[in-house]
């Protein structure tokens, strides 16, 4: 791949992803690198499918540097541009991430595999720390909504706090910051 293919690529992924990992949801820097979904050894043929592309950080602890180092069936992964992580994860404030309470056996499994693949919810690792920073910056602002929420119908606040989701839409760890606001409402 040519050096203008790679710039064509990364243009296109910056787009869809808003400059942020697929996976870990920081922020793109120049150390990144063009993620295969399904690993290139693998699945030679996908090699340059836009379904199998994604823009991924440059970590080795985690995300697709990480991943391509694992054993794994990418069908037992959260896809995402296909799965939505809400539906399998579960966000905390202190940085970690875990599968939710209600999920089967198979959605389970991926929200699992997920986790240990890419390496998501390591104990002590920057990461983590990342997360765990950045909802810090927004747990006095919760605690507000906490408090109107005691004094004021939920159906009130809808649209203030639909005003604050927006305004952190795209941030990196967004996600995060989000499960944080609507856990405590």
């Amino acid at each position: 791949m040519t050096d203008r293919e790679k710039h064509e690529i990364w243009q296109q992924l910056e787009k869809m992803q808003g400059g942020l990992c697929a996976y870990c949801e920081s922020e793109l820097t120049e150390k990144r690198h063009i993620e295969h979904f399904r690993q290139r050894s693998s699945f030679a043929k996908l090699s340059f499918e836009w379904e199998n592309l994604f823009g991924s950080c440059n970590r080795e602890d985690s995300c697709g540097k990480f991943k391509d180092k694992q054993s794994y069936d990418p069908n037992d992964l959260i896809k995402p541009d296909v799965d939505d992580p809400d539906r399998f994860l579960i966000f905390l404030t202190n940085g970690r991430i875990v599968p939710r309470d209600d999920l089967d056996g198979e959605e389970l499994k991926k929200a699992r595999e997920t986790l240990r693949v890419f390496n998501l919810d390591h104990d002590r690792g920057p990461l983590r720390f990342a997360r765990e920073q950045a909802v810090k910056g927004y747990l006095q602002t919760i605690e507000e909504f906490q408090e109107l929420a005691e004094n004021y119908p939920k159906k009130d606040l809808i649209p203030l706090l639909r005003d604050e989701l927006e305004k952190i839409e795209g941030l990196p760890y967004f996600t995060v910051i989000r499960h944080a606001f609507l856990r405590f409402l």
